[in-house]
Formats: structure tokens, sequence, C-alpha cells
């Protein structure tokens, strides 16, 4: 399947995403996993625009990583700088890898699953990728220069020089 096919041919009620031409169908995500995802936009969004740092998208946005096979992810929450903007009149996904993707981790996500997505995420140009783990109640934070932290319930995230300026509390994030 390619990344055109999947834009329209999407299964009604179900999250999807292309991984080198195969379609994955998962079950929309809980009401926790939401809340969290919606918090954490907010916070980065408000951040993004009162520091004119580019543009936030929201769940499900899709992204072309790869071509033939295509590869299209869909991250929880997603930074885009101001300097690698697509043009405003994009239909469909960009192919581009945001400065900064998160990911709020569900139940049902298998941990193979969640690194070889953070693995597309970081090989493509990625700069930073949150995971968030509601149940650990911490944040793992894979940077593209490979380096991977774990901040818990008592630490701080921060947007370090992908999002200059942003912090966030874990405990607020969950």
């Amino acid at each position: 399947m390619t990344a055109e096919e999947l834009l329209r041919f999407q299964p009604p009620h179900k999250r999807t995403e292309l991984v080198d031409g195969v379609m994955l169908v998962r079950e929309p995500a809980g009401f926790r996993h939401g809340v969290i995802a919606s918090v954490i936009g907010a916070r980065v969004r408000n951040h993004v625009v009162q520091h004119e740092l580019g543009v936030t998208v929201a769940a499900e946005t899709g992204f072309i990583l790869r071509r033939d096979p295509d590869t299209v992810r869909a991250p929880d929450v997603a930074f885009i700088s101001r300097d690698r903007l697509p043009p405003q009149d994009t239909r469909g996904f960009a192919e581009l890898a945001p400065d900064l993707v998160v990911e709020v981790l569900s139940p049902d996500d298998q941990p193979g699953e969640v690194l070889a997505k953070c693995a597309d995420w970081l090989r493509v140009g990625c700069r930073l990728v949150w995971v968030v783990e509601p149940e650990r109640r911490e944040v793992r934070v894979y940077r593209a220069a490979g380096s991977v932290a774990v901040v818990g319930e008592s630490g701080v995230v921060d947007g370090e020089d992908v999002l200059p300026g942003f912090s966030c509390a874990v405990a607020e994030m969950l």
C-alpha cells in the first residue's frame, strides 16, 4: 500500500499507520491516553505559539518517513520548527520528520513496536522523542545523538535545543 492509498482508505473508528507498505490498524486510544496527549499537546502548543517557534500538530497527523515501500507514522503530538514547515496548502501527509515527537503509551502497546517507532522517527531526522509511560509514571527521552534518559514522576522534561525554553513536570503530564 502507498501513502496515497492509506490516505484514501481509512477504516472507520480505527487508528492506522503504514510501515514498509503494510497498513497497521489499531483500536482508538482510551480516555486516559487522550487526556495525557491533550495536556502535553496544549502545553507544547502554548509555548510554541508564545515564542513563535513553528507549529504543533494533533494526534494522528501522518508523516511520510520513507518511500517505496512507504512508511507513514502518526505521533500523539508533534512540533515542527518554523524554518522546516511544509507549505500551508499541503494536502495529505507531509514528507518530513517533526523536530519533536511525543508518543503516549497505551496498555496494549508492545515494547518492540514502540522502540521500532522511535527508531523510525530518529532515523529520518526527528531530533527528540518523548515516550510517555503512564503506568510507570515516567517519560523516556530519546535523542538524535543516540542518548536516552528516563525522567521519573518527580522530574522535569525540557525541550532542550529542539524546543528552547520549554519545561514541564512529568507529574503535570500524567
